[in-house]
């Protein structure tokens, strides 16, 4: 089996290792986890319900993943269910094709978010098309779980945000967790889906503990929520970006002002709704993403609120994003992504208007 690429792989692998294993299902009712505990624990239950549903990947087996996200699964359900492959992504998905054709539902991990690009031809002119080419006739219950997103102070390939490639593709669903508690009912919710589902794990949310109801879902896996309510501007994101907006509407309100918080939860599909209801509220829009802004999906979402909304809004919609350039050496990051200060900054300009 592979060994870990690279020395900080090595590092994140020590901090990940503080993430005890679920060991046995949890008790039901309401559970505090972190969000790596809960997607273990969502997909142990996914196991359980159905025995076509196997996991693929790079070290997921016996080690738990990179991350100890898949930490105990082995164990449990054998290594005919929990697979180790090489480090080959391509071949991973293509495999991962190749079951769902003959009725499994396949849940594959791709280690770090960079490393999904070998597997993008795979992705997008295969996975992507095979139920339209069957004219529907075939479905494609296949999962790609992606670790990404900055904040762990990573080296180049190991904190891209490259969600807007798959979400810009047709025949994909796009989704990602911001909190434990829909990290565990997403991740089940995806691998019932019987099309392919990109499932993007912020990774620097893995080990910030909250509360799951392990009972009550709350949420379809595409709808987006109202984190906290506001009335001067809405702000919206996903992923880690949640975190970062609740900070800035906490700061916000220590000085007067009311910032709304909206949660997409999915990308591909994007659900306008709620998102449309805060700004015909508030007038004001700010769309924050850890991404480049260029042709983005906080651009798409930027254009359908002005076109869908232009008459409640008192300000042009403003984004918040990294910057066109590659993501920078780790000591540079906190310069890269986008902060509170940021995010407010934002909203002075939003609000000046």
């Amino acid at each position: 089996m592979s060994a870990a690429r690279t020395e900080e792989e090595n590092h994140v692998t020590d901090v990940a290792s503080d993430t005890p294993s679920t060991g046995e299902a949890p008790v039901r009712g309401v559970q505090t986890l972190s969000m790596a505990k809960a997607i273990n624990a969502g997909l142990r239950e996914a196991l359980r319900a159905d025995e076509k549903v196997l996991l693929m990947g790079e070290d997921i087996g016996p080690l738990g993943g990179v991350f100890r996200v898949t930490e105990g699964l082995s164990a449990e359900f054998g290594d005919k269910r929990i697979l180790d492959t090489p480090l080959a992504e391509s071949a991973i998905v293509g495999t991962a094709i190749g079951l769902a054709m003959r009725g499994y539902r396949p849940v594959i991990e791709i280690q770090f978010d960079g490393f999904i690009f070998p597997a993008f031809d795979q992705i997008t002119t295969q996975l992507a098309r095979q139920t339209v080419r069957h004219d529907g006739s075939l479905s494609m219950p296949v999962v790609i779980r992606v670790p990404y997103g900055g904040h762990i102070g990573s080296i180049e390939h190991h904190q891209e945000s490259p969600e807007a490639y798959f979400a810009h593709t047709p025949g994909l669903r796009v989704v990602s967790p911001s909190n434990p508690h829909d990290a565990y009912w997403m991740i089940q919710e995806a691998i019932r889906s019987d099309d392919p589902v990109l499932f993007f794990e912020p990774k620097s949310r893995y080990w910030p503990k909250g509360p799951v109801d392990l009972d009550h879902a709350g949420l379809p896996l595409h709808a987006s929520r109202v984190m906290r309510q506001g009335t001067d501007v809405t702000v919206v994101g996903h992923g880690a970006m949640i975190a970062t907006l609740l900070q800035a509407a906490d700061i916000a309100a220590g000085e007067g002002r009311s910032i709304e918080v909206v949660d997409l939860r999915s990308l591909s599909p994007i659900d306008y709704g709620p998102l449309l209801e805060s700004v015909h509220r508030t007038g004001r829009l700010v769309v924050a993403q850890e991404a480049y802004g260029n042709v983005s999906v906080g651009s798409e979402i930027a254009a359908t609120v002005a076109e869908r909304a232009f008459y409640s809004l008192e300000a042009p919609v403003l984004r918040v994003s990294g910057f066109d350039t590659p993501f920078p050496p780790a000591a540079l990051e906190t310069e890269y992504l986008p902060s509170p200060d940021r995010v407010l900054e934002a909203v002075d300009r939003a609000l000046a208007y």
